[in-house]
């Protein structure tokens, strides 16, 4: 009769021990998987902003702000 009691209290505590590893380990993935599935919800939102600001201004306003930077960037070194 001892013996059953130590080997019952052993495998109780076997599956206790192996129930908490898996759980342990469970939440370390879902955690990983939450950080990941943000971090790309964070590069994604931002390339679409980037290209949604990049699309407002068309090639010719671009250019032609371009040109005028660089020239006021040039009169103010001549002075």
């Amino acid at each position: 009769m001892g013996r059953f009691l130590a080997w019952t209290a052993v495998g109780v505590v076997a599956v206790v021990a192996v129930g908490w590893l898996a759980i342990a380990l469970l939440k370390a993935l879902l955690g990983v998987a939450v950080y990941l599935i943000v971090g790309a919800a964070v590069i994604g939102g931002g390339a679409i902003l980037y290209r949604k600001a990049r699309r407002a201004i068309n090639r010719d306003e671009r250019l032609q702000k371009r040109i005028e930077a660089a020239t006021t960037t040039y009169r103010q070194r001549t002075r």
